[in-house]
């Protein structure tokens, strides 16, 4: 019975960990890393890139289980399975688990190199800050989760030693992030309310939506630069210029159907990338 216990729980914290959330992020981390060598290059930080994916995965469900702890009341309600209000996995056991995983990417990081030291460091203090305060904030609550998703490109990029295009990268996944969270927040906003402040409803929904905009335009302003720096090759081209045209349908289409708004947003994010791998391997 004891036995059946252990591994219920063990099972209980694997499912917290989000593991198929974990391996996504960790394989962005591999993407970001051949975007910046290529195919060619990324066998002479071999030792680098497997670090820096474990530290992904590691940071990832940390971030997942602060997610659960932190949420653990609201989650009795509208998500009464989860392992910590089902009873599974204590509280303490996740807070413990997400200390201990945030400590161990961060030792690791040492082994890369001090960018990547600090890059991790403030990703903590980044996730934890907004776990305890920014989610419930709205739009700086965005401007977090956007900075986590450009860090995570940074980072893949910082440990084979090219930042000059890594910051490109990260920049672009930073817009984006930032124009489809804030169409997203006008997509929940009914279900938001009463729990989260969010951009649309400080400032009404068309003003939140420009600036949603704002944000994809800048990132189809900003993506040309990759290639007229001579970083990544001709085929990075045609690829950006279908990501452009689907940022620039997102800023439109938004205004009347949030919600295929974000999904189009999502669509140019997965062509962007696309388009620097492309450039990056060929």
């Amino acid at each position: 019975m004891e036995t059946g216990t252990k591994h219920g729980q063990l099972m209980g914290y694997l499912v917290m960990f989000r593991l198929g959330n974990c391996a996504m992020a960790s394989v962005g981390a591999l993407l970001a890393a051949i975007v910046c060598v290529g195919l060619g290059g990324i066998w002479d930080f071999v030792v680098q890139v497997a670090l820096s994916m474990i530290i992904v995965l590691l940071f990832t469900a940390a971030g997942n289980s602060l997610n659960d702890y932190f949420d653990r009341e609201v989650d009795k309600v509208a998500h009464p399975g989860r392992p910590i209000p089902s009873g599974v996995v204590p509280p303490e056991g996740a807070w413990s688990a997400s200390i201990i995983m945030f400590s161990v990417a961060l030792i690791l990081s040492i082994f890369i190199n001090m960018y990547s030291v600090l890059i991790v460091l403030s990703a903590v203090l980044v996730m934890v800050y907004y776990e305890k305060t920014l989610k419930a904030k709205g739009f700086t609550g965005n401007i977090a989760i956007s900075w986590l998703t450009g860090a995570l490109f940074l980072f893949g990029g910082v440990a084979v030693d090219r930042l000059e295009l890594a910051w490109i990268l990260a920049a672009l996944a930073f817009l984006a992030t930032l124009g489809r969270e804030i169409v997203k927040d006008i997509q929940d906003m009914e279900g938001d309310r009463g729990s989260r402040s969010t951009l649309p409803m400080r400032i009404g929904v068309r003003d939140a939506g420009k600036i949603a905009s704002v944000a994809l335009v800048a990132a189809v302003a900003l993506s040309p630069m990759p290639y007229l720096l001579d970083l990544l090759s001709l085929w990075y081209v045609p690829f950006v210029a279908v990501a452009d045209a689907i940022f620039i349908y997102c800023a439109l289409i938004h205004f009347r159907n949030p919600e295929k708004g974000q999904r189009v947003a999502k669509l140019a994010m997965l062509v962007a990338l696309l388009a620097f791998l492309f450039g990056g391997v060929f």
